[in-house]
């Protein structure tokens, strides 16, 4: 294969980091060619200055063995390269096709020729099997379609370098299997593909070669083919990598968690949960486990107090938590871990320190008569800096969006166990984290878990929610399908479970 790609001692600096240091790659025609890293290893960065959103402070780029200049995406849109981005730049409120022809309208005469527009749209999904609508509203449509939608984006505008970062940190195992195949049918259409991640075993799945880079400079590239899993977390983090959990015996002591009958209704009135119960006790990580979609965000949510309760109750330490206020809930010591770290768990441009005291800074010693303690707030975040290993160019000071994704999950995880929580509710904890980042969140967890606290654990990752846990909730259409033990049960089991085709026994 010809190669359509060089990048040749590219260096990128930011204040405080060098994202780049002089790393060299290509990409060959019809390939498709993994980036593989930690959290804030480079990879993005890379990519950016190849799709024009950064200049690189030095080094050379030759598409199709010419070298360019791409000042802009505008740039890298000529040249044909297009790129998905692990955050979709999409307007909800317009349709898939007013989406993609976005500054790219047809015409005819004064008007934009929208059925031309969502004509070729339909074309494109056909050929490619993305089985997109071209008049949904992206208000309407599934992440992972949302997903196809920026695919097309490229597809319309003709790229044949497509850059997709971090593609299935927001999808499900299911979405991810139909991305796969929508992958490998663009790389056998000609397509050349630069696939940003740090999951293992999708690059086992989906690329041909990889690159690895750790913090800021090239380590490798080599065949997938002819290397393991453990070859290439070794090389991405700098050390051997830890696959499994090491957990002590369980030492069960009272009930933090009660649910009795749990009912909650989403939109439009439509009984989302219905009469769920279950309990989390002291000393014990409870998993909860079902296919997206099926109950479990609205549960969280009217546990931590983001949504009604329509019926039930749900106990925290003896405490009925309907009446009780989010901050009420705070004080009575549950701790939450967002699935969603910028929507809910982060305030992106609050530096670290402010967000390290969301929760808390009207209390001691973080404020006094109304005013914040400025050297006090910063001592704090310094110590959880320093203790949950976050890393940023700034220290403290350092925005909230500058950070990668990996160290904001470690910035949460600070902050809400060093609020020393009787119950901590950990949804999605590892979604969008290196092998590095997920052994050191799990590493945490089961810390909690040993020292007495009790841990409810929501995931979609059925190896995550094996490994953690003790005893395993599954959930499916809003009902409780059983409760396992962990020991006892295995995937194919909890597959079945979360499908409906098989009810565990309650425990």
């Amino acid at each position: 294969m010809g190669v359509i790609v060089q990048m040749e001692n590219i260096r990128k600096e930011f204040p405080g980091i060098v994202a780049c240091d002089n790393i060299s790659l290509e990409l060959r025609h019809g390939e498709i060619h993994a980036l593989l890293g930690e959290n804030g290893a480079g990879k993005s960065t890379l990519m950016s200055v190849l799709f024009g959103l950064y200049q690189p402070d030095s080094g050379s780029i030759r598409v199709r063995g010419s070298e360019v200049h791409i000042p802009d995406p505008n740039a890298a849109n000529r040249l044909g390269i297009g790129m998905v981005h692990q955050h979709f730049k999409l307007v909800s409120c317009f349709t898939v096709t007013e989406n993609i022809i976005l500054g790219l309208e047809p015409t005819r005469g004064l008007f934009v020729d929208i059925k031309l527009a969502a004509k070729r749209i339909k074309e494109l999904s056909d050929r490619y099997g993305l089985l997109v609508d071209p008049y949904a509203l992206i208000s309407d449509i599934s992440v992972g379609m949302q997903q196809r939608v920026e695919i097309l984006k490229m597809l319309y505008r003709n790229a044949d370098i497509l850059i997709f970062d971090e593609p299935t940190a927001v999808l499900t195992p299911q979405e991810v299997q139909e991305l796969t195949k929508i992958m490998s049918n663009l790389a056998a259409e000609g397509k050349s593909i630069f696939l940003i991640t740090h999951k293992l075993r999708e690059i086992k799945a989906m690329a041909q070669r990889c690159t690895v880079i750790r913090r800021g400079q090239l380590v490798g590239t080599l065949d997938v083919a002819e290397a393991s899993e453990e070859t290439l977390a070794a090389m991405m983090v700098g050390r051997a990598v830890s696959f499994g959990v090491k957990k002590g015996p369980t030492k069960l002591a009272e009930t933090v968690l009660e649910l009795e009958g749990v009912q909650v209704r989403g939109r439009g009135g439509v009984a989302r949960v219905k009469n769920v119960s279950f309990s989390v006790r002291r000393g014990e990580i409870l998993g909860l486990a079902g296919v997206d979609g099926n109950g479990q965000k609205e549960l969280v949510e009217a546990l931590v107090g983001l949504r009604r309760l329509d019926g039930g109750r749900i106990l925290i330490n003896k405490r009925d938590a309907a009446t009780l206020s989010v901050r009420e809930r705070i004080a009575a010591r549950l701790a939450f871990i967002p699935d969603d770290r910028h929507k809910y768990g982060l305030i992106l441009d609050f530096s670290l320190e402010e967000n390290m005291i969301l929760k808390s800074f009207h209390r001691q010693p973080f404020a006094k008569q109304g005013l914040l303690n400025f050297p006090a707030i910063r001592a704090h975040a310094q110590k959880v800096i320093g203790d949950f290993d976050v890393r940023s160019g700034r220290g403290a000071s350092a925005l909230a969006r500058t950070l990668s994704g990996g160290n904001q999950q470690k910035a949460i995880l600070g902050r809400e166990i060093d609020s020393d929580p009787d119950l901590l509710v950990a949804v999605q904890p590892t979604r969008g984290l290196d092998v590095g980042a997920i052994e050191y969140v799990h590493r945490r967890l089961v810390e909690q878990r040993d020292s007495g606290k009790a841990v409810l654990l929501v995931s979609l990752e059925l190896d995550e929610i094996l490994t953690l846990s003790d005893r395993i909730a599954v959930i499916s259409n809003g009902e409780l399908v059983g409760i396992v033990n962990a020991q006892e049960t295995d995937e194919n089991e909890i597959g079945l479970m979360m499908t409906g085709l098989r009810r565990g026994v309650a425990k």
